[in-house]
């Protein structure tokens, strides 16, 4: 049986898919891929959180960065499980993501790094949310 596109697990593949790749994308010098990466592993981790707690979030609200986002603040850290530290994290994350993606500068390596390392423990904290779900 194959599982759902719209799946937590299938969401929480690709996040760690995307950081893996983040981390070898720095390991070769490209610090905005890395930084791309990075946060669209934070982005699918929060897509799969919101997914396996089942949150009302309208489908076209959770395809969008801004409306994900905002989904995953309301229902997963001002009223949920979740620490504030995460929602920060992953608007921290968007707009570093903005910035490598379209302000033509690179991000510093000490800067990717970091947001290499925050999607990793982005990932770790979703986990248990998932499991807790599932």
């Amino acid at each position: 049986m194959s599982k759902s596109p719209l799946s937590a697990e299938v969401f929480m593949g690709k996040a760690a898919t995307a950081c893996a790749s983040a981390w070898v994308l720095l390991e070769h010098g490209d610090t905005d891929g890395a930084v791309n990466r990075a946060y669209y592993a934070m982005f699918d981790a929060a897509r799969a959180a919101l997914l396996a707690t089942g949150a009302p979030v309208e489908p076209d609200i959770a395809r969008t960065h801004s409306g994900l986002i905002a989904a995953f603040g309301q229902h997963l850290v001002k009223n949920g499980p979740l620490a504030r530290e995460l929602g920060r994290l992953l608007n921290r994350a968007h707009e570093i993501r903005l910035l490598a993606d379209y302000a033509g500068s690179s991000v510093e390596a000490d800067d990717a790094r970091q947001m290499v390392e925050q999607a990793e423990h982005f990932i770790a904290a979703i986990g248990p949310v998932i499991l807790s779900n599932d």
